[in-house]
């Protein structure tokens, strides 16, 4: 008598996929997202202004660009786990030591370094290693999932952020923020993140079936190979990858469309309180930047989902697409300031987010495949981290000398609909020849 499971088996990558999203749900909602609702808070409490606040997170963001390149590679290198576990570790103490200070230099040493290089490290970069790892033809579905995930992160546990700050002030809510990470972050990535990809465990990506000996590293090596042919995808090493006009034409679109997504996470609430006519207070704020958030997340899903299901070389349609709606949500809010061109401004602008961050590094592992996946995502974020570093404190000082922050909006729109542009040129690149050191 056969004996049939109840419930199928999940493949385990999946679970990767769960710990990855959980990770980034309450991280980001913290750092990324949560950072707009403390900004006042914090600037007012410190008294700081908003450009030296705004220098807190463009120091993670630029330590992130050097560090990145070295985490790539010690992630191909040595494997994930490690090193997001370091992550979830210094998230967790940098939120618990955010209680405690009371100067500059504290701030940006806990926010900006420490609170910074954790998110760098385990929510990035590494984790997108780990997953890439797992999953070929269904890449997309997981990584786009990941991003639901943390997209909720800016609907559920912003405003969560801000009805905690308004209950127990700012340093208490980031006290909260550090002790759930690390009662929850940490057992998950040591249970659920494995150091090399399923073929050492005798699985193959995707939870993709073989006939033969799953015992035998090398043989499933090569059949993980064969099974990555069937969609056109290749192992390019970082030297290879930085020969293709490709790779450069990815990093200046990326870069250009970098500008916006920093300024809008951080002073997004703080622009919204400012507007007199509109009359709302933090938590309502908070509720109104949701709108761009909520309208990413089937975004993200979809983009993915798609990415999967068409041809290598209609990618550049998809992030093209993106980026353009995100361009044309601001201008609609310059061409006509009332509460309906803020909510369609906001609509667009989530929907193009979740799609270009759902595409982009789907886009890398189909043209460059998983072998140097991190070493060549690090190389490229380190060529990427300037604008992003510059654009929230560029904004802060544009309000802090003119008390408004529309000459930042109308440069940032016209930057990112140069990105969509660009992003029409991007094609997959030619296999690498033999004589180049592939093997």
């Amino acid at each position: 008598m056969i004996r049939r499971r109840r419930f199928p088996k999940i493949f385990f990558g999946w679970w990767t996929v769960i710990t990855g999203g959980i990770l980034a749900l309450w991280g980001h909602g913290f750092h990324t997202y949560g950072f707009s609702a403390l900004f006042k808070h914090i600037s007012e409490d410190l008294h700081f202004d908003r450009a030296v606040t705004s220098v807190a997170a463009s120091i993670g963001r630029f330590e992130g660009g050097f560090e990145a390149p070295i985490t790539g590679w010690i992630t191909d290198r040595f494997g994930p786990r490690w090193i997001v576990l370091l992550g979830v570790s210094l998230i967790s103490i940098s939120l618990i030591l955010m209680r405690y200070i009371g100067s500059l230099w504290a701030f940006y040493a806990v926010w900006g370094v420490m609170l910074g290089t954790g998110i760098n490290i385990a929510l990035t970069l590494p984790m997108d290693v780990a997953i890439t790892n797992w999953f070929v033809k269904k890449r997309g579905k997981a990584l786009s999932t990941r991003l639901v995930f943390s997209g909720l992160s800016g609907v559920l546990v912003m405003p969560l952020v801000a009805a905690l700050i308004v209950a127990v002030e700012w340093r208490m809510t980031c006290f909260i923020g550090g002790v759930v990470m690390a009662a929850v972050g940490i057992p998950l990535v040591w249970f659920f993140v494995k150091q090399h990809r399923p073929e050492y465990y005798g699985m193959l990506p995707d939870g993709a079936t073989f006939e033969g000996d799953t015992t035998d590293t090398e043989q499933m090596l090569e059949r993980s190979r064969a099974y990555a042919a069937e969609v056109q995808e290749v192992d390019f090493t970082v030297k290879q990858a930085m020969k293709t006009r490709v790779y450069w034409v990815m990093i200046a679109t990326q870069a250009v469309h970098s500008l916006i997504m920093p300024v809008m996470s951080i002073h997004c609430i703080p622009f919204l309180t400012d507007m007199k006519w509109l009359n709302i207070d933090d938590v309502q704020a908070a509720g109104m930047m949701t709108i761009w958030i909520a309208a990413s997340l089937p975004a993200r899903f979809i983009g993915g989902v798609v990415a999967d299901r068409i041809k290598a070389r209609n990618l550049r349609l998809l992030i093209g697409g993106s980026y353009f709606l995100q361009a044309l949500g601001v201008f609609i809010f310059l061409m006509s300031r009332s509460v309906p061109a803020i909510i369609i401004w906001f609509i667009l602008y989530g929907i193009g987010q979740g799609g270009g961050m759902a595409a982009n590094p789907i886009v890398r592992a189909r043209f460059f495949g998983r072998k140097s996946f991190g070493s060549i995502a690090g190389l490229s974020r380190f060529f990427m981290t300037p604008v992003g570093v510059v654009g929230p404190i560029y904004a802060g000082w544009i309000y802090d000398t003119t008390n408004s922050y529309d000459n930042a909006f109308i440069q940032m729109a016209i930057m990112v609909g140069i990105s969509a542009v660009l992003a029409l040129f991007i094609l997959p690149p030619k296999t690498p020849r033999q004589d180049y050191g592939y093997s």
